[in-house]
């Protein structure tokens, strides 16, 4: 087993945004909104700020802190693109003979007649952050935490899943299309 001696990332933090950093809770603010998370389970690492980023570092670490480092650092770039710019997923409403409907009904997407079922079938929405709104054909799914964002979208596509029949004939469902930043 091979211990590398010190391993870092850094994160720049931009003018817009404050972090705050307390241990191994990081909590950042951006003009669209506040997220924080903690980080206590990642033993033998350490974050801290420095003038302008964050870094995040290990000592005598083996392969997994080293990826575990990486990591860390990768949640805090997407909290602070969360705060900044948001996420933006999009959902694709595809069926070929009986139309689907889509609806936003408080904390859940209420989806209808797919394949021409008379029940309706529900997708949580994971957080009151997350927005979903249904434009034609589209679902879009937006918020600031892209992990609650994601979540909210596999919820859906998972929702409108068909089991029992092939897939290369009924094509049926809400499929994810397209991933990224909302800007």
């Amino acid at each position: 087993m091979v211990k590398i001696p010190y391993v870092s990332e850094e994160v720049e933090i931009p003018g817009n945004v404050e972090v705050e950093v307390n241990g191994m809770k990081v909590r950042v603010k951006g003009p669209k909104g506040e997220l924080e998370r903690d980080f206590s389970h990642a033993r033998g690492v350490m974050i801290r700020q420095d003038e302008g980023k964050i870094v995040v570092e290990a000592f005598f670490a083996n392969r997994r802190k080293k990826a575990l480092v990486g990591s860390i650092a990768s949640h805090i770039e997407n909290m602070i693109t969360g705060v900044t710019k948001g996420f933006r997923y999009k959902l694709k409403i595809i069926y070929s003979h009986f139309p689907i409907s889509v609806k936003v009904e408080g904390d859940k997407v209420v989806i209808e007649k797919l394949l021409g079922e008379r029940a309706p079938r529900y997708a949580r929405i994971v957080s009151p952050r997350v927005k979903v709104s249904v434009k034609g054909e589209d679902v879009i799914v937006e918020g600031i935490d892209i992990e609650e964002v994601g979540q909210t979208a596999a919820n859906i596509e998972r929702a409108a899943w068909i089991s029992g029949f092939d897939r290369r004939v009924f094509v049926d469902g809400i499929y994810i299309y397209e991933k990224g930043v909302a800007e």
